[in-house]
């Protein structure tokens, strides 16, 4: 085999066409041997002697995609003075574009003998790991556009490659749960129908199975264990040829892409899957554990972890950063994905102790002419101190709500002292994000997500259901802001079902209806359960998938949530760019100003009544002439004006429409507490109501007027 010097950039194996360029970063290797490993399972080992900037680099002409690879470092191991290099543990490339295979949970992956540190293990891990692959880079991605939806215009949808599609009956079974059936026009119409604008993918990062995990028969069902940043998980891949999940995922994007759908990608720079002191040795930890990872200060020995997986890496390192750059610059440019959604985001903000809005990882960010420009989505938390930061992230980024989440939930399951919060993320939460220069889109609205319960759960069970995940119960969020409706889980009595019902919808509708951006839960729309469980993270099975067998009634669900979604997206007074103002004028032809709030008797709310805990029901004028911002050809936007009429309370309550100023007639547009698609009896699709007029609204229920006659509707 022919051995030519290489280059030292790029880093990872990168084929040219006629051969491989290989290059690892390690400061502390003393000599680094690349492992080349044949069909049979052969290994040849090949000394890389060429070292710049700590970059040890070979390229081999005659290395073409599909070869299995790995790096063995050898260097010191003396882990108090954080170092922990082994020659015997056989590494992924960190830039691994592809990789084969899963960890077995051998001995050998490991540093020392089971539950006895200290107590060395020099065992080869070579067949028990997982292996790098060489990938071709070239592929046709035709006419690929990006849609680039606006944030404002933005509906989000979190999705799971495996959960949305392993069930679905109009999906071949063979390709069910992977990248394909993604990409299936089955998966697309559903999308498509909805109304969403974007799935953000639940981690498609290569991630491990943990070995406890696998010992109880559950494993890591949602991924966030990453060891590859540059690799699409494996078992999403219907192909079972070698690096084949490449193209696949490439493929799932320009379907998606053809259906005017982004893609965004739930990403895990904050931690890798080497866990704490007595994890394995797979990867960062082999070639330069000092470099990667960030470790106690006093005691290099062990890891500072603010994520609560046993390590975190060290946003301070100049080759952590450009590994995590890198990575996301791949994915924009090489797999044309559309944005990011970054777990524990605090961790990234911590350069050194304290979360810095500040930190360098936000300076690279914010000067990369590709990373600056596609969708950044915060989740503004992690598990160390000072780790909540809802509202304290820097102008480039949008964060997912957790405020908004907690206020919603708290408003309908009828909590006192709750309406003044609720107002605040309904209209955008300009008290988080106003100060520092943002507007609504910065709020990222959810009121479930992956981690915690379902809608339907959310509405169905006070408690968590755990069991299933083999730890007590002691796992997931215990104090989850939720509501059974009268009884715990499933029930024959009609009331509650009906109620339960209406309170799904009464969700979506607050969702689907607040300033900011909204995402969706997948299965929300179908009324998908887990039984309770708010931690399925493990649950690789029924429990956690979408169920597409559905009953009448998550039929009539599925069809409420598209009119729902069409309805936002069809008025501008829901998708605004910019804060209320509350003063008339501001741009407007209107003399009222762009949004009021109103007592169930028609006055408006004062401080006094913001402030009363008892208070609870609340009416909304949305002024459709009072837009600020202009369209994308500099057009004045103009459109529907809306009172929407809230009442959360146990009892119908009788609600006095605003005078003329705010509207001559209004039209039903929407009505949560139907228990079919249309308008309540009561409301026909012929009412017309002026000012002055009592409505009746039922208990726990959101009616949706629209200003104008029935035939302008």
């Amino acid at each position: 085999m022919q051995i030519w010097p290489g280059r030292p950039y790029p880093l990872g194996a990168t084929f040219d066409g006629a051969g491989t360029n290989f290059a690892l970063f390690s400061e502390v290797a003393d000599r680094v041997e690349l492992c080349l490993f044949d069909d049979a399972g052969k290994e040849t080992r090949i000394d890389l002697p060429e070292v710049d900037g700590f970059v040890h680099h070979v390229y081999l002409p005659a290395v073409q995609p599909g070869q299995r690879y790995g790096f063995r470092v050898h260097g010191p191991f003396d882990p108090p003075a954080g170092h922990r290099c082994q020659p015997e543990k056989l590494l992924l490339d960190p830039y691994a574009k592809a990789i084969e295979g899963q960890v077995d949970g051998d001995p050998s992956l490991f540093s020392y003998e089971f539950g006895k540190e200290g107590v060395l293990n020099t065992e080869d891990s070579a067949g028990h790991t997982m292996l790098s692959v060489v990938v071709n880079p070239y592929f046709d991605w035709g006419n690929d556009h990006r849609p680039r939806h606006e944030y404002h215009e933005s509906v989000i949808y979190e999705a799971h490659v495996k959960g949305l599609t392993q069930l679905h009956p109009d999906i071949p079974e063979e390709i069910r749960g992977t990248y394909a059936a993604m990409a299936h026009p089955a998966t697309i119409e559903h999308l498509h129908a909805l109304g969403v604008t974007a799935v953000e993918l639940m981690p498609v990062h290569q991630f491990v199975q943990d070995t406890h995990l696998v010992e109880k028969g559950l494993s890591n069902y949602w991924g966030y264990n990453t060891i590859g940043f540059f690799a699409p998980h494996n078992s999403y891949s219907a192909n079972g040829q070698r690096g084949q999940q490449v193209q696949e995922f490439k493929s799932m994007v320009r379907a998606l892409h053809e259906a005017n759908i982004e893609v965004i990608l739930d990403v895990v720079y904050n931690h890798t899957a080497e866990g704490n002191h007595m994890g394995p040795t797979l990867c960062f930890r082999g070639i330069d554990n000092q470099a990667y990872y960030r470790l106690v200060d006093s005691d290099k020995k062990h890891y500072f972890d603010t994520t609560g997986t046993g390590n975190s890496l060290l946003m301070r390192h100049p080759h952590v950063l450009q590994l995590i750059m890198d990575s996301l610059r791949y994915w924009v440019t090489d797999m044309h994905v559309d944005g990011f959604r970054f777990d524990l985001a605090a961790t990234l903000a911590r350069q050194f102790h304290e979360v810095d809005r500040l930190s360098a990882f936000f300076d690279l960010v914010q000067q990369d002419p590709i990373v600056s420009q596609v969708k950044l989505i915060a989740e503004p938390w992690d598990v160390g101190d000072g780790g909540y930061q809802v509202g304290g992230f820097p102008p480039l980024w949008t964060e997912w709500n957790g405020r908004y989440r907690d206020s919603i939930r708290d408003f309908w399951r009828g909590e006192p002292h709750s309406l003044g919060d609720f107002a605040s993320r309904l209209s955008g939460s300009s008290d988080l994000y106003e100060h520092s220069g943002r507007k609504p889109i910065a709020s990222i609205n959810f009121i479930t997500a992956h981690d915690g319960f379902t809608m339907r759960d959310l509405v169905s069970y006070n408690d968590k259901h755990n069991a299933a995940n083999g730890e007590g119960g002691a796992d997931g969020e215990s104090h989850n802001r939720s509501w059974n409706c009268g009884a715990e889980g499933p029930t024959a009595d009609e009331q509650i079902n009906a109620l339960r019902a209406r309170q799904h919808r009464n969700l979506l509708v607050t969702l689907l209806l607040s300033q900011g951006v909204p995402m969706i839960l997948h299965g929300d729309e179908l009324g998908r359960s887990q039984q309770g469980n708010n931690n399925v993270y493990c649950q690789d099975n029924e429990l956690a998938w979408v169920d597409w067998d559905l009953e009448d009634w998550q039929q009539e669900l599925l069809e409420f949530s598209r009119r729902i979604v069409a309805l936002r997206r069809q008025e501008p007074v829901f998708q605004r760019r910019r804060f209320f103002a509350g003063e008339a004028g501001h741009g407007g032809e209107s003399e009222v100003g762009d949004i009021e709030w109103f007592q169930a008797d028609g006055s408006r709310m004062t401080d006094r009544d913001w402030s009363d805990g008892s208070n609870r029901c609340v009416m909304v004028f949305l002024n459709g002439e009072a837009i600020p911002e202009p369209n994308r050809r500099g057009e004045r936007i103009v459109g529907d004006s809306f009172l929407v009429l809230f009442n959360p309370y146990h009892e119908d309550v009788e609600f006095t429409l605003p005078g003329k100023e705010y509207g001559d007639e209004w039209t039903p547009r929407l009505d949560t507490a139907d228990d079919q698609v249309g308008v309540v009896s009561v409301f026909t699709e012929e009412s017309a109501f002026s000012p002055g007029v009592k409505l009746p609204v039922e208990a726990r229920s959101v009616l949706v007027l629209a200003r104008g006659p029935v035939g302008d509707k």
